[in-house]
């Protein structure tokens, strides 16, 4: 009985998988990568079977073929590699990195904790919540003016306690520095 293609491959397979194995793990930055570069290069040769030389030298025809499944495997990782830098840098300029507000959390939630409880309302009230003085007039139940001075108070209080962290010439620099603390309480 005369073998059929898939024997003829499956004798190829077995023939030449650890040699190929072996020369793509040499070449290759992990075994995964030369599994699949072992991979392509065996379905390239089951796809052009009829291309496999029958006179001794399917090996070197099929390290010809891992020679360039290699080089098409790099030329994939640098592409990659490239658009992901690419990424990493836009993705700096988009989302901001909170372990630089870290430290500056840190100081603001000790100086709002050192705050009387109404201080501390009010400036939460009017940063975090993003109301205006009448509102937290509204919500406190007293009139705006008082507000609009509790809350000039508030604010030179806390700047005092900030110090020269948040302090620039002699005014928070803006409310929305308190912002990111909320993420943290």
């Amino acid at each position: 009985m005369r073998p059929t293609a898939e024997d003829e491959f499956r004798e190829l397979f077995e023939q030449n998988f650890r040699e190929l194995l072996g020369y793509a793990l040499r070449r290759c930055g992990s075994a995964d990568d030369a599994a699949d570069v072992v991979a392509d290069t065996m379905l390239v040769a089951w796809r052009r079977f009829d291309e496999v030389p029958a006179d001794g030298t399917a090996r070197l025809w099929l390290y010809g073929v891992a020679r360039r499944v290699l080089a098409n495997h790099r030329r994939g990782v640098q592409r990659r590699d490239r658009l992901g830098e690419r990424l990493r840098v836009e993705l700096e300029d988009v989302v901001p990195d909170h372990a630089d507000g870290v430290e500056a959390n840190a100081v603001l939630i000790a100086a709002l904790d050192g705050l009387s409880e109404t201080d501390r309302e009010l400036l939460m009230l009017t940063t975090w919540e993003s109301l205006d003085p009448q509102e937290v007039a509204v919500v406190l139940d007293v009139p705006a003016r008082v507000v609009r001075t509790r809350l000039h108070r508030a604010r030179g209080r806390l700047r005092k306690r900030l110090g020269d962290a948040f302090a620039d010439h002699g005014h928070v620099r803006d409310d929305r520095a308190l912002r990111p603390a909320q993420e943290e309480r």
